[in-house]
């Protein structure tokens, strides 16, 4: 009888979770299992995948940032503002945004300060931002961008596609090439890559300014989706983000993480929020079952890892 390969049966927990999710939806709401459906559904997963990806490269480097909401609060303020009425000015504010964000790991690494710490008071500055471009909610997303996110593939809903082509395109990026290789030991064996001769701030730095980028993307595709603007738009963002990573198979330590799982999870998260409407539960209690979802997948992720260190 051929042993159960551990790593295999690891990997295959996000895509699993994902898709007795699905089922589940669709037994209770069939008429969910169409292109109308799926892409009602998941019409706001793209910026949670966009989200949970920048917290990915955090967490690659044994950090956590607890400002990833705020950020793609402010960034979603500034597209609804700056970026619609004065696009030179608005495309400077988010490059800004994306070198403050580098900056941020910078002085993390040569303070040696505990990033909770330093990315939870960002997120008091980020929201800050927000308020003062956008003091109530409102504005207006750029044309060009509420075409890009709401044009309609077919076959298959857009938001699919673009999570597919995310987690695979940082897959390769991240843990298929060479410099995805050292960048990943940045969080692995950081003594091993410095003697080696790699600068540890110049890696932290790169990981910190792509959390940027895909937080200003996110902003962007949610904005794009939304079509309007407020300071509080992404605020939760910060505590999908860090449980579609650990749901995809992603540790809080050592660089060991998943893009595609990530993607896999940020989608389930996406997706129990249907789950929990069709069953009729009360948005009051909408988050505490998300928790005890949350719960129920960790403590199989945790017998998966048993079961692993036993075949060891």
């Amino acid at each position: 009888m051929a042993r159960l390969d551990p790593k295999l049966l690891r990997a295959a927990v996000p895509a699993l979770s994902l898709a007795l999710l699905l089922v589940a939806i669709f037994i209770i709401q069939p008429r969910t299992m169409s292109y109308f459906g799926l892409n009602l559904m998941l019409n706001l997963a793209l910026p949670i995948a966009f989200a949970t990806m920048a917290q990915l490269f955090i967490l690659t480097v044994n950090d956590l940032d607890l400002s990833i909401g705020g950020f793609v609060s402010m960034v979603a303020c500034i597209a609804a503002t700056w970026l619609n009425e004065t696009p030179l000015l608005g495309i400077a504010a988010l490059i800004a945004s994306i070198a403050a964000y580098a900056a941020l790991g910078a002085l993390i690494h040569l303070r040696n300060l505990p990033s909770i710490v330093v990315t939870l008071g960002m997120s008091f500055v980020w929201l800050g931002c927000a308020v003062l471009l956008l003091p109530s909610p409102g504005g207006a997303a750029p044309d060009w961008l509420t075409a890009i996110v709401k044009f309609k593939m077919p076959f298959v809903p857009l938001a699919i596609v673009a999570s597919a082509v995310l987690g695979l395109v940082v897959h390769f990026g991240l843990m298929r090439s060479a410099g995805g290789v050292v960048l990943r030991a940045s969080g692995g064996n950081p003594q091993a890559v410095a003697k080696a001769g790699w600068s540890l701030l110049k890696l932290k730095v790169t990981m910190y300014a792509l959390a940027g980028t895909f937080g200003v993307l996110s902003g962007l595709i949610l904005v794009g989706t939304t079509t309007s603007a407020d300071a509080n738009i992404a605020l939760r963002y910060t505590l999908l983000s860090i449980a579609g990573v650990i749901l995809g198979g992603g540790e809080f330590t050592g660089g060991r993480v998943s893009p595609i799982g990530a993607v896999l999870g940020a989608l389930t998260l996406a997706l129990v929020g249907s789950l929990l409407s069709f069953l009729r539960i009360s948005p009051e209690w909408q988050i505490g079952a998300q928790g005890l979802m949350l719960i129920v997948v960790l403590a199989l992720r945790s017998l998966v890892n048993r079961f692993e260190e036993r075949a060891q």
